[in-house]
């Protein structure tokens, strides 16, 4: 019995320290998961709403209040009308406090007057209604002295709509849209192309470049630093610097192309197909290498060189260490990056939008939810476009967490 005692003890402190950390963690966690969460919610909500780019104002009733006059005859004036120009409003109405000091000379047939209180009611309306009323007024000699009729109080409006992102309205046309698309296909070609090869070349040549920098030279940290610059580099001002480099008309590029007889006339790199797309994934991969250079280099210097002293003396060639050697030990950090990069080159859009605008061919699927949701003001179709993207990285990690978790025996 007394051998059992001291295990209970650590047990009921372990599970109070335990609950004590999960409380102090809670806020955090809370936080976060609002972070995540609620914005792809919302995204999946809007998805199956009929939403367009005007339905994100909520629709409601607008009264603006001015002061006329004709000479020494004053009136106020009061536009009433619909936010929206296909909804309709119900309850339509408004109340304005009259200075004590203003005689209303004729009380409009919508309108009462009790005591100092204008009440106004229009009842149900329909979209793009519009109307003005006109009070003539009396008890000011000059427009000066009547200016706190209208900056006295503000107009207290009542009035309410049908809100598409808050009602019972569903729709699967959003999908439908995207789906029966005939440029669905080549988008999502394009994005393909555009992620896998972008994804594989950019590790392939930052594999390359850390092979280059793994040992020791003078000018090393030099070499390093220009490894670093296309990462680390505005995007808009390496953009631009590549569209003005590959122009048909004015390009450095191409001029040399022409000195050099390779072609007889300039070439639109970024304006035509297929040519298009694969500059942009080859921007891509010149832009992002450095990243798996810094981490496929970091990981190579903490191998043991015992390993590499060993083959040496066995006879082993530079190809034979590093298909044996080196790649073993660096397949777990190009797993974590080619999945990485994978999401990220999915997920990018400034590089695309900056150098073609998704013309010539390279609409991905990020370009076409802007195209969807703002060139074309189709916020539920944007949204819809955003759910499809989130469903195949979903699937894709998936997929590859678990083929990597059985591969490695996890």
């Amino acid at each position: 019995m007394t051998n059992a005692r001291p295990p209970k003890s650590r047990g009921a402190l372990a599970r109070r320290e335990a609950r004590l950390a999960w409380g102090l963690l809670l806020p955090t966690i809370t936080i976060v998961s609002l972070v995540i969460f609620l914005p792809l919610l919302a995204i999946f909500w809007i998805s199956v709403k009929p939403v367009g780019l005007a339905d994100l104002r909520p629709v409601a009733p607008i009264v603006r209040e001015s002061l006329r006059n004709k000479g020494d005859d004053f009136r106020i004036e009061y536009r009433v009308r619909n936010s929206s120009q296909s909804k309709p409003l119900d309850n339509v109405g408004f109340t304005d406090t009259i200075p004590p000091f203003i005689t209303l000379d004729q009380i409009p047939e919508r309108c009462t007057l009790t005591g100092q209180a204008l009440d106004c009611e229009f009842g149900n309306v329909e979209g793009g209604f519009s109307e003005r009323i006109k009070i003539p007024i009396s008890g000011v000699s000059d427009k000066k002295s009547a200016e706190p009729i209208v900056e006295g109080s503000e107009p207290i409006v009542r009035g309410s709509g049908d809100n598409v992102l808050t009602n019972n309205e569903f729709t699967a046309d959003n999908f439908k849209r995207i789906f029966n698309s005939s440029e669905f296909l080549s988008v999502l070609w394009a994005t393909i192309f555009y992620t896998v090869v972008g994804t594989i070349g950019a590790l392939v040549v930052g594999l390359f470049a850390a092979l280059l920098l793994n040992k020791r030279f003078r000018g090393q940290g030099i070499l390093r630093g220009l490894y670093l610059f296309p990462y680390v580099s505005p995007i808009i001002a390496v953009a631009f610097t590549w569209v003005a480099l590959f122009d048909p008309f004015s390009g450095s590029f191409n001029a040399l192309l022409l000195q050099m007889g390779v072609t007889e006339q300039p070439i639109n790199f970024f304006g035509q197909r297929p040519l298009a797309l694969i500059m942009v994934t080859v921007f891509e991969i010149w832009r992002y290498f450095p990243l798996s250079f810094l981490f496929i280099l970091a990981r190579m210097q903490s191998i043991d060189s015992d390993m590499y002293e060993a083959a040496d003396m066995d006879g082993a060639s530079p190809f034979q260490k590093f298909w044996y050697l080196s790649l073993p030990q660096l397949l777990g950090i190009l797993s974590v990056l080619f999945l990485l990069r994978f999401i990220w080159t999915f997920n990018k859009f400034d590089d695309i939008f900056l150098l073609t605008g998704g013309n010539a061919g390279t609409r991905t699927l990020t370009v076409n939810v802007y195209e969807q949701a703002f060139a074309i003001s189709n916020i539920g179709a944007g949204a819809a476009v955003a759910v499809v993207i989130f469903a195949v990285l979903l699937t894709f990690s998936v997929l590859f967490l678990k083929y990597i978790s059985r591969e490695e025996g996890l």
